[in-house]
């Protein structure tokens, strides 16, 4: 199934099922967190027949498809040709960082560069949501706690990034972490570790990769984390960005007002946002 976050031309926010280039509002959930914790797919097929209300694309507002995940986190440095563009070394464990629901939007919504963002990057990522509580997790058992996949624009202002050693500062910036546009539930995605991915900046691909490159795939990084902390249905983790990024470029051109990004990942879709500046 495709799910997904929005807003009606009512102004109502709701969660919805993507079919046939409609999107049918699901009654009976607050939130997509609700909708995890409840998941149930054959009562959504039973629902299905009989909504009333559906919508064309135009008509809504896309939102990130969780709004209020408990927890955002990103995984650095997690493909090897990123690494060499960075100047950096592979790491030993997975580099885990912080973004926070201020920075989620939806697909084709505006990412607003900050009047002190000088360096504005983007990073095509897949990011999977969390489906039920996990600790302590054996990598074995791991995907059972995937609800599905999205698309994320781990955006990042790469002048705050490294000021200091701890990157939060360029990273969890107000709409720096567009999302969407649609969770593709896991069962709909045979293999999460052989998905094409790849990122245009107007028009212009600037990256081209797949997801087999991850130097710490799915199953590692869950068990891995669960072990930190504990995950929650909704809490949804990005799994890094391959190379291509304007850091690694020889003739570094930063995002700037009106630059269109297009994220595609093969079997979840196209996430697209516009950059605007700061007014």
């Amino acid at each position: 199934m495709k799910l997904c976050t929005f807003i009606s031309y009512e102004g109502t926010e709701c969660v919805g099922l993507v079919k046939d280039n409609k999107i049918y509002r699901l009654s009976g959930y607050k939130d997509m967190i609700d909708l995890i914790q409840k998941y149930n797919p054959d009562k959504i097929e039973r629902d299905l027949k009989e909504a009333y209300n559906s919508f064309s694309f135009e008509e809504v507002t896309f939102m990130a498809p969780v709004t209020n995940p408990r927890k955002l986190i990103f995984i650095g440095l997690n493909y090897r040709d990123h690494i060499k563009e960075s100047n950096s070394t592979v790491p030993e464990f997975p580099v885990l960082f912080a973004k926070f629901s201020n920075s989620l939007i939806g697909n084709n919504q505006n990412v607003i560069i900050p009047r002190v963002v000088n360096k504005c990057d983007f990073e095509a990522e897949l990011a999977f949501v969390v489906g039920k509580t996990a600790k302590n997790v054996d990598i074995d058992n791991a995907m059972e706690y995937v609800f599905g996949y999205t698309i994320c624009n781990d955006v990042s202002a790469r002048d705050l990034q490294f000021r200091v050693s701890q990157w939060l500062s360029g990273k969890a910036i107000d709409t720096f972490a567009p999302m969407g546009p649609v969770i593709v539930t896991a069962d709909e995605i045979k293999d999460p570790h052989n998905l094409d991915i790849s990122c245009r900046i107007n028009g212009e691909l600037r990256q081209k990769s797949n997801t087999r490159e991850l130097i710490f795939n799915i199953p590692y990084l869950i068990s891995y984390i669960s072990k930190i902390m504990t995950l929650e249905p909704g809490d949804i983790i990005s799994t890094g960005t391959p190379q291509g990024v304007i850091l690694g470029a020889k003739d570094q051109v930063w995002l700037r007002e009106g630059d269109v990004c297009e994220i595609e990942i093969k079997n979840i879709g196209v996430l697209r946002n516009v950059f605007i500046n700061e007014k």
